[in-house]
């Protein structure tokens, strides 16, 4: 196990090092982030801390060999590694997750509207997938790509799509990703829809999916839980 999952960490890292990140590029050698109840503003990013008193440990995170607890209702568990986690990774534009699934575990449709994801499977077997966005062609569909995933495999999300992963099989599955972002943002599409605050217009959504108001006013009764 141990092999597999240093193996797993050295893809994720280099993929994601070749990679073109999609936050700025960095004006210096680094800038590591101020927590946010300690700054004085607000800026598109993190404040950078004074470099007199950044430490090696503000490039340090630990914990990725750990299990995550998937004993929720979707299964799944995700442990970020981003700029809350990391403070270091400020302005470097990548991040990392570790991704835990039991049995018929789920990580639901969703998307990171700042970041290109790659995935590799570390343990068990996986079914992931992506949708493309609106056609420009009305005669063509929004298409799906999937792929059954099997240890050491690797899977590419394009940013901004949305995309699930979903644990088929009947053994526990652990995965790493990748993310050209120090701050991916998730968007989970459920909980988005049907359980913001406030609530979107059931006029909106019985329009949107064609369905009954009842059916839109169970499901925003519903408990929308994530797996962050």
């Amino acid at each position: 196990m141990a092999i597999r999952f240093l193996l797993a960490i050295a893809i994720v890292a280099l993929a994601s090092s070749l990679s073109y990140a999609s936050d700025p590029s960095p004006l210096q050698d680094f800038c590591v982030a101020v927590n946010d109840s300690k700054a004085a503003v607000f800026v598109n990013g993190k404040i950078c801390k004074d470099p007199k008193t950044v430490t090696a440990d503000d490039f340090f995170f630990s914990g990725l060999n750990k299990p995550g607890n998937t004993s929720n209702p979707l299964g799944s568990k995700v442990t970020p590694v981003n700029v809350n986690q990391l403070p270091g990774l400020n302005t470097l534009g990548i991040s990392l997750a570790r991704i835990d699934y039991a049995p018929s575990g789920l990580n639901p449709p969703h998307t990171h509207p700042r970041a290109t994801e790659i995935l590799v499977v570390v343990e068990g077997t996986l079914y992931v997938g992506f949708v493309t966005s609106n056609p420009a062609n009305p005669d063509q569909k929004n298409k799906l790509f999937t792929k059954v995933l099997y240890p050491g495999d690797v899977f590419a999300f394009p940013e901004g799509l949305i995309h699930f992963q979903f644990n088929a099989g009947k053994t526990n599955v652990v995965a790493f990703a990748g993310l050209s972002s120090q701050n991916p943002g998730v968007i989970t599409i459920a909980n988005a829809v049907f359980g913001s605050d406030p609530a979107i217009s059931i006029d909106v959504l019985t329009k949107a999916f064609q369905v009954d108001a009842n059916l839109i006013k169970y499901l925003q009764g519903q408990f929308w839980m994530d797996n962050n």
